[in-house]
């Protein structure tokens, strides 16, 4: 069979994988990572890129996102079906379920997340595309506080690096989740400085490439894969569904 896939750039390393271990023909698209910021916003944009691949003799069109904040609530499947995880966010798709994610969550309340793909990233700025740019803040949430003094002057930039960064003062631990990728001992790495010089306790918990496994696989189970029809629409739903198709 042949897919297209249409992946978040925190996936690049771990897709790579399994796309090259799978028996299908699959096309990656990855997005950059600076999408999620956009939060509901980032639909508009993924459905330009699922527009464009509708109608090319495609199969299913794999998402490689979860409801992320129902970033992909809306989503219109066109000629060709799409199919996405079932999970909130990808936290949960490479802990390899939502109950997997929820169960080391309620132990560790107050954790902050790193994966290879988050690590990895992130150190290019985590900037968005041009096409999409302006969309954003024009303050700039990831700028360095030299980047905000330069622009907005000591006191008004210092102000706003605090602002964006007051985050970081409601979490107690970092736990970084480890996928196995190449790219994996250099991000295990920078998530323990990081954690060190937050002050935050550092755990690592193995995770597992199975859902994206399955999704490249054609192994759609009702339980953990939500397959839109053509012409159907995602929408978030209550309970362990998460997504239905309308």
């Amino acid at each position: 069979m042949r897919f297209k896939a249409i992946h978040c750039q925190v996936f690049t390393r771990e897709m790579e994988q399994v796309v090259a271990r799978s028996p299908h023909s699959i096309d990656l698209e990855n997005v950059p990572m600076g999408l999620h910021e956009l939060g509901v916003d980032m639909r508009s944009h993924l459905q330009e890129r699922i527009d464009a691949a509708d109608g090319g003799g495609y199969d299913a069109i794999l998402l490689g996102y979860a409801l992320c904040g129902r970033g992909t609530e809306g989503l219109r499947a066109g000629k060709t079906q799409l199919v996405l995880p079932r999970l909130h966010d990808c936290i949960g798709l490479l802990m390899g379920s939502h109950q997997a994610y929820m169960a080391y969550f309620e132990g560790h309340p107050g954790v902050y997340y790193r994966s290879p793909g988050w690590i990895e990233f992130q150190t290019e700025g985590m900037r968005l595309e041009p096409a999409f740019a302006s969309q954003k803040s024009q303050l700039g949430e990831q700028r360095t506080l030299q980047e905000l003094v330069e622009k907005y002057g000591e006191e008004n930039g210092a102000f706003l690096f605090e602002q964006f960064n007051a985050f970081r003062k409601h979490y107690s631990g970092l736990t970084y989740i480890s996928s196995g990728v190449a790219s994996d001992e250099a991000s295990r790495m920078k998530a323990r400085a990081e954690a060190e010089k937050e002050g935050w306790a550092f755990e690592e918990v193995n995770g597992t490439l199975v859902l994206l496994e399955r999704l490249v696989n054609c192994e759609w189970d009702e339980a953990s894969f939500l397959v839109v029809p053509p012409g159907a629409t995602i929408r978030a739903t209550l309970g362990d569904g998460i997504v239905d198709a309308i």
